[in-house]
């Protein structure tokens, strides 16, 4: 059984890309799920896309650019909604 992995990502027009927000496996992860929800934010289910970001950058940090098209396309559906 895989452990849960979550990863939340903000973009800002006054930043040169999106930054990695918090990023967890297992009980944090739960609770960045559960934070998103309480708060109202939009969850989108990319695995693929959380394990990456999980192993390659920390939160605060900008996400990679090989991640750039992946979160660009979950940003434009969150803020279509």
């Amino acid at each position: 059984m895989r452990r849960k992995v979550a990863s939340a990502v903000g973009y800002s027009p006054d930043e040169p890309a999106p930054k990695l927000l918090a990023s967890g496996r297992g009980k944090e992860a739960e609770q960045i799920i559960a934070i998103a929800h309480e708060a109202g934010v939009a969850v989108v289910e990319d695995s693929a896309l959380a394990a990456l970001l999980d192993t390659s950058a920390k939160p605060g940090d900008f996400i990679p650019p090989w991640c750039w098209e992946a979160a660009a396309k979950i940003l434009a559906f969150v803020t279509k909604y």
